[in-house]
């Protein structure tokens, strides 16, 4: 059964089924609502209800207390609903409305989709989630050495692993450890989630995303996010590599374009054993080649410097981009002491 519901002050509604949580359809639907431990524990995603009923679930006592619940309030991670409902809660619109932690996880997987990448699957503590917005970053925090910071690569509805993509960098004192040392079930502590790289959604224009090497990951992120919120907006995703091997989660960006997202793989030094008949060169000169004007467009770009500052160097100057229109997350790396 479907039932609607209304969120004050807000005024933004969405349809929730009777075996979803509040939580769970408002993220569904694009409308971030408050939450930490999404298992009725840390009371972060606490609200009112102002009309309507529903089934609280399980949580702890001493969250939701029965004089709080008397006082109309649920715990939305874990309440259901038995009718139509109007919440009064606070909406997650910006980064500034999202608090930073500091938390330990642990090493769940290592994969390598490629010789020199490695994708990590951090798990939190038990009752603990990371509220975050897609393309958002971490810093892993080390020990008498600079943090090191990573594209979250997962998108929020899928939070229940931390997914990491980290590129062994001859010289890179973080990325030696991870390839060489690191193992499964090791314990890390990170401080996030940080940066304004993330999904603009009330904007209506086209979307341009550019990524180079593993500045796919939180490109990835915003994708998934941007698919499971169904968003209309025509997508174009350019992904540069130096070969074939580097494009370490081609399959992935393929079944993108089943979505109706137009998928752009472009290599820069295609060895013969490739067979590559695709695209060549620079990622950014393929944006160039296909579109004479920006100005109507978004642009999300992530890699490496180089790529991120010329491709806003020659879109905003060649092609029409305002300025406001071009959001980036630029990766760099700490070399050994």
């Amino acid at each position: 059964m479907t039932f609607q519901t209304h969120l004050q002050p807000s005024g933004h509604s969405f349809p929730i089924e009777a075996n979803e949580t509040i939580l769970e359809a408002a993220i569904k639907h694009g409308y971030t609502l408050p939450y930490s431990c999404r298992d009725g524990v840390c009371g972060t995603c606490k609200g009112k209800v102002v009309s309507g009923q529903v089934d609280y679930g399980k949580y702890q006592d001493s969250t939701l207390t029965e004089a709080e619940k008397t006082a109309g309030m649920a715990l939305f991670c874990c309440a259901k609903p038995l009718s139509d409902l109007t919440l009064e809660c606070r909406e997650v619109n910006a980064v500034k409305d999202i608090p930073i932690k500091i938390m330990p996880c642990r090493v769940h997987k290592m994969e390598r989709p490629a010789p020199d990448v490695m994708v990590l699957s951090l798990k939190l503590p038990t009752n603990e989630r990371l509220q975050f917005l897609a393309g958002q970053y971490i810093d892993i925090l080390l020990k008498d050495q600079q943090p090191r910071s990573f594209s979250l690569a997962n998108a929020p509805h899928s939070d229940e692993f931390l997914e990491l993509h980290i590129r062994n960098i001859s010289g890179g004192a973080f990325t030696h450890h991870v390839f060489e040392q690191m193992k499964e079930r090791d314990i890390l502590r990170f401080k996030g989630p940080l940066g304004t790289f993330f999904l603009r959604e009330d904007s209506a224009k086209p979307i341009i995303f550019v990524a180079s090497g593993t500045g796919f990951a939180p490109i990835k992120a915003i994708i998934e996010h941007a698919l499971f919120i169904g968003v209309k907006r025509p997508m174009h995703f350019y992904w540069g590599a130096r070969k074939l091997a580097d494009l370490y989660m081609l399959d992935k960006a393929k079944l993108w374009e089943s979505s109706g997202i137009k998928f752009t793989p472009v290599l820069s030094d295609a060895i013969a054993e490739d067979n590559w008949q695709g695209r060549t060169g620079f990622v950014h000169q393929a944006v160039l080649d296909d579109y004479r004007d920006l100005s109507e467009q978004e642009v999300y770009a992530c890699g490496a410097p180089i790529v991120v500052e010329a491709a806003h160097r020659d879109f905003t100057t060649q092609r029409g981009l305002p300025n406001e229109a071009f959001f980036s997350d630029a990766f760099t790396y700490a070399p050994k002491k």
